[in-house]
């Protein structure tokens, strides 16, 4: 616990890690701004009611704003926490000396872990909060009607909203351990990002190719979109369920093989 604290510590001192918290607030205030300045139009089939009516409510600017960090920006904000938790101590130099703790590596490489996550939990629930206050400063809060067409009552409807956040944290921890592997192999945190941010882009624009369903089952990209299950009467659990355990078998590969590489890696500075 004692590691954890003082990476936490180290991360809340990094002008990086606001710089991303900031940009994350950006989209519930760029929501609100289309939400009030759009107008009247016939909606638009692919995208979901809470994104077309969001000027209606305001709850519905949590469910937006969550659409787009979860398309694309929480899982490239993960990747980089992910990527500066090995090859930014090795670009400093600083992680020979983390190791020369009585700590294991193993003991090292989860708390560097844990810390991203938390790092990416706690974007995610920034946005969720900024979303729900100036949503309903600007919207109100109002029942929302769920892709089914039945209403849910505002607690009712907060409740299945943060779970709905919960999981596409979840899925963006994949981008993560996947950025906190290549970190293991480079001593450079910007190539561990990019990777991770590549393969993740990859995949999303081959599962948008009916060729390659064969592929979707198996990657996590697949499953970015499925908190909009929660919000049909009743529940759509199958894709939800095959979300988490998509995500829970990719993090657990991925951590496994990180932790493979890193106990045996030379740390020259």
């Amino acid at each position: 616990m004692r590691s954890l604290r003082l990476e936490l510590a180290k991360v809340l001192h990094q002008k990086r890690t606001y710089l991303g918290w900031i940009g994350l607030v950006l989209v519930p205030v760029i929501v609100i701004a289309a939400g009030a300045l759009q107008k009247p139009r016939p909606p638009d089939p692919g995208d979901p009611p809470f994104v077309t009516h969001v000027g209606q409510n305001g709850l519905l600017v949590m469910l937006a704003a969550l659409y787009a960090l979860a398309s694309f920006l929480l899982p490239i904000i993960a990747a980089m926490g992910g990527a500066s938790s090995v090859a930014s101590e090795a670009e400093a130099g600083t992680l020979r000396t983390w190791l020369t703790r009585p700590v294991s590596r193993t003991g090292v490489l989860l708390t560097k872990w844990a810390t991203a996550v938390l790092y990416a939990l706690a974007g995610a629930a920034l946005v969720a909060v900024v979303a729900l206050v100036a949503g309903v400063a600007a919207f109100g809060l109002r029942p929302v009607v769920t892709l089914s067409g039945t209403t849910l009552g505002p607690r009712h409807a907060l409740v299945l909203i943060a779970v709905a956040y919960l999981l596409v944290v979840a899925g963006a921890v994949c981008s993560l351990t996947l950025a906190l592997l290549v970190s293991t192999l480079t001593d450079s945190s910007l190539t561990a990002a990019t990777v991770a941010i590549a393969v993740f882009t990859v995949l999303a624009v081959l599962n948008a190719f009916s060729v390659f369903d064969f592929m979707k089952p198996y990657t996590y990209s697949t499953y970015r979109l499925t908190f909009v299950n929660l919000f049909r009467s009743p529940i759509y659990w199958l894709p939800i369920r095959r979300a988490l355990t998509d995500y829970g078998v990719t993090v657990g590969a991925l951590l496994l093989a990180a932790w493979a590489v890193f106990r045996r890696k030379d740390v020259l500075t």
